[in-house]
């Protein structure tokens, strides 16, 4: 896999974030915007180079058709996307 999308669902693998999952909100150039819903919020999304995620198959197509449509999408849909795939706990 090494192509990412918007919707698809990351994991960092650097930083104090690491191991952690995220969806990714916008592509621009070799970095990403990352939101996980609980400490990266849709509104201040991380910045971070694609090469410092590890991507997955995963793709959340309602989460990516909002995005693209430009309707607002909030940081308990990023949670519960995240949640429904890795029982993470929120």
């Amino acid at each position: 896999m090494d192509k990412c999308a918007i919707g698809q669902i990351v994991f960092s693998k650097y930083g104090r974030d690491k191991g952690k999952p995220f969806i990714i909100l916008a592509l621009e150039d070799e970095f990403i915007y990352l939101a996980d819903g609980k400490l990266r919020l849709v509104d201040k999304p991380k910045l971070k180079k694609i090469k410092h995620v590890q991507l997955t198959n995963i793709n959340i197509e309602e989460i990516k058709h909002k995005i693209i449509q430009q309707e607002g999408i909030t940081n308990s849909e990023i949670r519960n996307a995240i949640n429904e795939y890795f029982n993470v706990t929120s």
